[in-house]
């Protein structure tokens, strides 16, 4: 049975919260030198890709209202896939510049859906 897409923004929103969390009361040095935080940190980018990489096939129009759906999904397949080649730097960048704007439209299409179904 296939979940509501409701529930895969939720994965993103609540691994976007819990990023934000790890990360509010430090710097990119700090952030550098913690490996459990930066673990925690690319867990739960992983988990948003994931959820994106659901969306993208289950529901294409809803995932295409995310413009940077593709390039979070490559971010997933980095953190994964070819780990020795993360840059904590690049990592701290896509926190502070791209989370807030993925968090934005995640919360805007979840308030839609639940709109739609109401």
């Amino acid at each position: 049975m296939q979940r509501d897409p409701c529930a895969y923004l939720n994965d993103i929103l609540e691994a976007a919260a819990a990023i934000k969390e790890a990360t509010d009361a430090i710097d990119e040095k700090s952030y550098s030198d913690s490996r459990l935080i930066r673990s925690a940190v690319e867990r739960e980018f992983i988990t948003i890709g994931e959820a994106l990489k659901v969306l993208a096939v289950c529901e294409p129009q809803l995932f295409a209202a995310i413009p940077e759906g593709r390039q979070i999904i490559d971010f997933r397949n980095l953190l994964t896939h070819e780990y020795l080649n993360v840059s904590n730097r690049v990592v701290w960048g896509a926190i502070q510049v791209d989370l807030p704007v993925l968090v934005e439209h995640c919360r805007q299409l979840l308030e839609q859906l639940q709109n739609d179904n109401s």
